[in-house]
This record gives C-alpha cells, sequence and structure tokens, in this order.
C-alpha cells in the first residue's frame, strides 16, 4: 500500500523558511500505530493526515512522539495541499479535529486559520522555568503552555534553555515572548516533552499570544514573528473566543510513502 505525502513550509514564503510539516491526504484512516510510525519516520514537528468526511475533512496531527490536540502551522499546511494541490473548489475548509471545528479560508494570498483563543492567566513562575531559562522574565503566565515575557527582542533571541530543566515543567511547553522591533510583538517555543526542543513557527502558540498582546497593546489586529532559526511571520486578530492567524505557505516535496510492511505487521 503506498500513500502520497507532501512536505510544506509553513508560514513561509519560500522554502527553507517557516515551520516544515509533512501532509499525508487518506481515504480512510490507518491504524493508529501507523500513523504514530510515519510521524516517528519523517522526524519533523508535525505530521498531518486527513480524511474527507461529508462536511470537509477529519484532521489529525501527530509529532514524532505522540499525537496532539492542536497544531497551527500542520493546519495551514494542509489548507495548502487541499486548496493549491488536490484542487479543492470552496473558499472555505472544514477541519473537524480534536479541538472541534476548525476552519481556513483564502483570504487574497493568505491563509486565514480560525481557531479557539486560549488566554494565558498570571502565575508564580515554577522554578525550574526560571532555572531551564536562566533568566528571570518580567512576568509569567500559563495556560496549555508557560509563557514568560520579557522586555526586548534581543533577550528573547538570546535565550538558550536548559531542555532538561523544562521537561520536569507539567505543561506542553515553554513560550518566550517580547514587544518586537518591526512587529508587535516576536516569541520563540520551547516542546522538548514532545520531541521537539524548539518549535520554528507555532500556529497554536498564538492562541495565547494574540489575546495576551492584544489585551496589552491595546489593539485587535497584531503582526507576529517567530524569531527561530527558520523563523516565519504570522498575522494575528483578536476575535473575543476565537482568533484569526494567517499566513503563506509553499510546497518543497512531493514523495509516495510506501507502507506494506507496517500494514503486514
Amino acid at each position: 500500500m503506498k500513500i502520497k505525502q507532501y512536505q510544506v513550509d509553513a508560514f513561509a514564503s519560500r522554502v527553507f523558511e517557516g515551520n516544515p510539516a509533512a501532509v499525508c491526504p487518506l481515504t480512510e484512516w490507518l491504524g493508529n500505530d501507523v500513523l504514530q510510525a510515519i510521524a516517528e519516520e519523517n522526524n519533523l514537528s508535525e505530521t498531518a493526515f486527513f480524511v474527507p468526511i461529508p462536511k470537509g475533512f477529519h484532521l489529525r496531527w501527530f509529532t514524532p512522539v505522540a499525537e496532539v490536540d492542536l497544531c497551527g502551522h500542520a493546519t495551514l499546511a494542509s489548507a495548502h495541499v487541499i486548496f493549491n494541490i488536490l484542487g479543492y473548489p470552496r473558499q472555505s475548509i472544514s477541519f473537524d479535529t480534536r479541538s472541534g471545528e476548525l476552519t481556513v479560508g483564502r483570504n487574497g494570498d493568505l491563509l486565514e486559520m480560525n481557531f479557539p483563543a486560549v488566554p494565558p492567566k498570571p502565575c508564580d513562575p515554577p522554578h525550574q522555568l526560571l532555572d531551564g531559562l536562566g533568566q528571570r522574565p518580567d512576568e509569567v503566565l500559563v495556560a496549555d503552555d508557560y509563557m514568560a515575557v520579557f522586555d526586548s527582542e534581543a533577550v528573547i533571541r538570546c535565550i538558550s534553555p536548559d531542555f532538561s530543566k523544562l521537561l520536569e515543567l507539567d505543561r506542553r511547553g515553554v513560550i518566550v515572548t517580547a514587544p518586537g522591533t518591526d512587529v508587535d510583538f516576536v516569541s520563540r517555543f520551547f516542546v522538548p516533552k514532545y520531541g521537539i526542543l524548539e518549535d520554528p513557527v507555532t500556529g497554536s502558540a498564538h492562541c495565547e499570544l494574540t489575546p495576551y498582546w492584544s489585551s496589552k497593546l491595546g489593539k485587535t489586529g497584531l503582526n507576529a514573528k517567530q524569531v527561530s532559526k527558520r523563523g516565519g511571520y504570522i498575522q494575528c486578530d483578536a476575535r473575543g473566543e476565537r482568533v484569526n492567524l494567517s499566513g503563506t505557505a509553499v510546497t518543497f516535496m512531493e514523495a509516495e510513502i510506501d507502507i506494506g510492511t507496517l500494514e503486514e505487521r
């Protein structure tokens, strides 16, 4: 049995930027062990799989070690494949996911994702967070992840985490963020618990970042940059209990996976 796979650079205007994701269109679901094995073999931060359903597509995301509840860049990559490679005729795609219904629509050259907002709340910083970052933030908040807020982009770029300390935390990962020099805010995202030391560009983290910076800066439309080594831009729009996250994507590779031996196990 062979299936198609596309590797897409999400939140990128050209290849070798943004966050790479693998995307596998399926006609029906394979076993969870097969899906996880494919993601492990790819060794990308996310591999997305989707199956057509009457109202759109059922979408799932896997890191090299586990299935996750939400992934922004792999959703963007999946929409890119559905619109631009599979020729989906409608202006909007509905995805059924573990995080509920997510939609992605065309907005000029951008793909615009509508996700649930996840506002973080202030908290006392765990010592593992402070030890792991090696710097004391101005503010620490928590939602799905810990968010450490600093006063300058330069500090964010210079942070070199002790990942063994961050592994001890009780949340998915750690976001570090600050006001940007040429954008509204910058961030980085560390997720060692899911086999990803630093994620290049993270849509789901912006479900937390957008409501925080919208409140802090007193504006709903925000321009953001994730300042990882690859880097990428996200346009963010705070809409109460939802956020719109927009970006572009490019196809890097088309391939075919032979999973016959896995299916025979």
